[in-house]
């Protein structure tokens, strides 16, 4: 007599959609989170005067401005660029979060992981021992490298992970992004050992900031933000289906590994593209995924598309302490981020440990 084996697909995924009332109060929230970081700062403007400035700009509309010219500079080329640069970055950030502990099936997993942000340094590192005074430069060469740098380290360790052959697995695949950024990181404290110079600028970067001088650092991330975002949309029914295993996902019909390939390209792609402006700005991957998941249950089809809108809502306010928590001194957003981050991580890791 034949036996067949009948895969069993975790309860929470069967069947789970986002509900159109959740989607309504994720856009409100960041809506609120967006309007919070243009009107609150060293300079407060005016609820109704910023509305009808922003109004004013809508086709059809015309709406006399209460804003003084000094006021609408900050507006539109201060606190918008900034807000929607940490929105970008957010959604980056907390949907290749979701998307990593997708395929590696771990809430652990940020994105960082695979040497994303020790390439990165390492960019910025060689950008600024070898192409000082980028301020007459007419292209930044600091995100380019930031960016090169960290498509770079995912693929040397991509290939190092595959080098393993058929034995090949996802934790092959994390202990071969662990030495890759070990790797980076020795490499990266030789330079800044033979060029001190360069370390205060470097540091600058790791500890992460916002801070742009207007909407340059939105145009270069958007289209690499936007192309993560829709692939990651369209992988998040796969992502359930590989949360079941390797061998389960094969048998229903799923190439695991070309799937966590796609993934990783898309979320690694978006990961970059903000480091790129933002720096190293840790624990939005985990912090952000993990409570869409506890709130909204296991499925992907809710956790990415969440984490995405979620992402961008947290990083601005965020942003919004570090700037106003000691104004005139803006607090590095890295340590704002670490501050909520480390008690959360060391959360999630113990209720992993229960579970376990």
């Amino acid at each position: 007599m034949e036996l067949v084996a009948v895969q069993r697909v975790p309860p929470e995924v069967r069947g789970t959609k986002l509900r159109w009332r959740t989607g309504v109060v994720a856009i409100s929230c960041l809506l609120a989170a967006g309007l919070a970081g243009i009107l609150i700062g060293p300079v407060r403007l005016s609820p109704v005067a910023v509305g009808q400035e922003l109004l004013d700009r809508l086709p059809l509309i015309h709406l006399p401005s209460d804003l003084s010219p000094r006021e609408q500079a900050i507006l539109w080329q201060l606190r918008m660029p900034r807000v929607a640069l940490g929105g970008l970055v957010g959604a980056a950030l907390a949907m290749a979060g979701a998307a990593y502990q997708g395929v590696f099936r771990n809430p652990l997993v940020d994105p960082y992981l695979l040497g994303v942000a020790a390439g990165a340094g390492l960019g910025v590192t060689l950008a600024l021992v070898y192409f000082p005074g980028q301020a007459g430069w007419p292209i930044d060469p600091l995100p380019i490298a930031a960016f090169t740098g960290a498509l770079i380290g995912v693929a040397l360790t991509y290939v190092l992970g595959r080098s393993n052959g058929k034995s090949r697995t996802t934790v092959t695949l994390v202990l071969a992004g662990v030495a890759m950024a070990s790797f980076f990181t020795a490499v990266q404290i030789y330079f800044q050992q033979r060029h001190a110079d360069t370390f205060r600028e470097v540091y600058v970067w790791i500890l992460g900031t916002l801070a742009t001088s207007g909407w340059r650092q939105v145009i270069l991330i958007l289209p690499y933000v936007a192309a993560s975002g829709i692939a990651l949309i369209l992988c998040r029914r796969l992502l359930d289906v590989m949360s079941v295993g390797d061998e389960e996902a094969d048998t229903l019909g799923i190439r695991a590994a070309r799937v966590r390939l796609a993934v990783v390209a898309a979320a690694t792609l978006g990961t970059a593209a903000a480091v790129a402006v933002s720096g190293l700005i840790g624990f939005v991957g985990i912090i952000v995924p993990h409570t869409m998941r506890l709130l909204f249950g296991e499925s992907y089809r809710v956790i990415v598309p969440l984490s995405i809108i979620f992402g961008a809502a947290f990083l601005v306010l965020a942003d919004l302490m570090a700037r106003t928590a000691l104004t005139p001194t803006e607090i590095p957003l890295g340590v704002v981020t670490a501050v909520v981050g480390a008690p959360f991580f060391l959360l999630v890791l113990r209720r992993a440990r229960r579970v376990g």
